[in-house]
């Protein structure tokens, strides 16, 4: 589960779909969602209840977010909770957000050369 915070601007919304499927692709996953906290859809619980009806026992929750912040520290886990209350035959598990991956590093470093010259 690609997990993030949703937007008003469709296209956003449409780009981590895009994501989703990509991280499906090229990892080899068979069954990846998108899913967001607000102003997307699904949320988080709908998107569970789609891999939980294609047989999906556990779901890992990547979120789709540079930080830890509130939204990580407080909501997610709070929705975690009350899905897993609803969807007691799945297993949920949530990783770090992507602050502090190597690649991150890299990417900015790409993004500053791609836009010097």
């Amino acid at each position: 589960m690609i997990f993030a915070h949703g937007s008003s601007v469709v296209s956003a919304n449409q780009a981590v779909r895009a994501v989703a499927d990509q991280v499906a692709r090229q990892g080899g996953f068979e069954l990846v969602e998108a899913a967001f906290l607000e102003q997307g859809a699904p949320d988080l619980a709908e998107a569970v209840g789609r891999l939980a009806a294609r047989g999906a026992s556990k779901v890992l929750v990547v979120p789709y977010f540079l930080t830890l912040g509130l939204h990580l520290q407080r909501d997610l886990p709070r929705i975690v909770a009350d899905i897993s209350r609803i969807q007691t035959n799945i297993e949920i598990r949530v990783t770090p957000p992507l602050d502090g991956h190597p690649a991150m590093t890299q990417a900015l470093i790409d993004r500053a050369r791609d836009n010097l010259e």
